[in-house]
């Protein structure tokens, strides 16, 4: 369940976010101080060019995870993958750290100015997070725009009871945060996530995936503590190529794979 709500928004018209929220969802409000957190030098692990595809989303995990041995056996270290493709892959890194795990999921709300520009609804770790620039509908929708954002909360929350079942969401403020993805194209998905990670004040946001554009390397260092990747292929085309087995589990299979890493 959604154990409370995150908004970026700035501007709001009509009642405030913090009673469309009480009203809506029958939650509290909580709008933590932005942090401004250290830069790492160390950004950007990884090679270049040229990678032959990975078995599966599992064996790019176990790769990967190697990279991250400066995260292996902290206690304040928790891993979070983007769901649902990245749930396998982060699965290989939290049993490889002895780290926690838990789960992301993204909801494109709009782009008002085209690819780039999407405005997203994230469930992080339990916690609900908007982009800046959108409201929440009313408690009874009026407009069509409000029927699209309440009917998209609603599925993003019933997804989330669906992946996570009962199990208890973890903490991440001041934890040394690890996103794993299966791979960055553009960059939008890793972006959203980093983007609502931060409301939350990690400690360190590290993103690590096995494959990713090298035209996305910039936007996603500039959100990233680290960015660790094992392979930068030019042209990279659909992240799916880069997999001879590209397997996305569903939500029990998710559920499973939460259940196989203890939490703490």
């Amino acid at each position: 369940m959604v154990k409370s709500v995150v908004a970026m928004t700035e501007k709001l018209t009509g009642e405030t976010l913090t009673q469309q929220v009480n009203t809506k969802l029958g939650v509290s409000l909580a709008t933590p101080e932005p942090l401004e957190l250290p830069r790492s030098s160390e950004t950007c692990i990884g090679r270049p060019a040229h990678h032959s595809q990975f078995a599966d989303l599992a064996s790019a995990g176990r790769n990967l995870a190697g990279l991250l041995n400066n995260y292996v056996g902290g206690e304040e270290t928790v891993v979070v993958g983007v769901a649902r493709g990245g749930v396998p892959v982060a699965l290989e890194v939290a049993n490889y750290l002895g780290a926690p795990l838990d789960i992301i999921l993204i909801r494109r709300l709009l782009a008002p100015r085209g690819p780039g520009s999407e405005i997203c609804a994230v469930n992080v770790c339990g916690t609900l997070v908007i982009d800046q620039g959108l409201a929440l509908p009313s408690p009874v929708p009026k407009t069509p725009l409000e029927y699209f954002v309440a009917d998209a909360l609603e599925e993003l929350a019933l997804r989330e009871q669906a992946c996570r079942g009962g199990r208890p969401a973890l903490e991440v403020a001041r934890k040394n945060v690890v996103l794993v993805d299966n791979g960055i194209h553009t960059g939008s998905t890793v972006l959203a996530a980093t983007r609502a990670l931060r409301i939350l004040v990690p400690l360190r946001l590290v993103v690590a995936v096995p494959v990713a554009a090298g035209s996305s390397r910039a936007a996603v260092e500039a959100a990233a503590d680290d960015l660790v990747c094992l392979a930068w292929p030019e042209p990279l085309g659909h992240v799916g190529l880069w997999y001879a087995k590209f397997d996305v589990p569903n939500e029990e299979q998710i559920r499973k794979m939460l259940d196989h890493v203890p939490s703490r």
